[in-house]
């Protein structure tokens, strides 16, 4: 544990002052300006906090497919349709049960508008 270890308490009361600060500062807000020189430092104690207790870890690549699917209002047939591969395939997909190519891992970014650094996990 660093010597900078932020409590539960500090949180709370940083996400609490974030509440108080946040109507006071707009995009139009000078970044000297106090209010929005706290809500910056404020705001960096939550993300740390968060960061140490409440990880978000990245979505897997059959994750990432099924999202999208919903995202974009599209059916499994669909998507196989579009990019040309049967939709079983893209179930094994989402299921996990097999990883697609290069190729077709390119197609469903495209298709599915998917960073190709996200469905790489870099």
């Amino acid at each position: 544990m660093s010597k900078n270890t932020i409590t539960k308490a500090q949180y709370e009361f940083a996400l609490a002052r974030i509440e108080e600060l946040l109507p006071l500062v707009s995009d139009n807000t000078p970044a000297n300006d106090k209010n929005a020189i706290e809500l910056d430092l404020i705001s960096n104690i939550v993300w740390e906090y968060e960061e140490e207790h409440y990880p978000i870890e990245q979505p897997t690549v059959s994750e990432l497919i099924a999202l999208s699917l919903e995202e974009n209002a599209m059916t499994q047939k669909e998507l196989a349709g579009h990019i040309g591969i049967s939709p079983s395939r893209i179930n094994d997909y989402i299921t996990g049960r097999s990883e697609p190519t290069l190729k077709v891992a390119r197609l469903l970014c495209m298709e599915l508008n998917i960073s190709p650094a996200a469905m790489l996990r870099v």
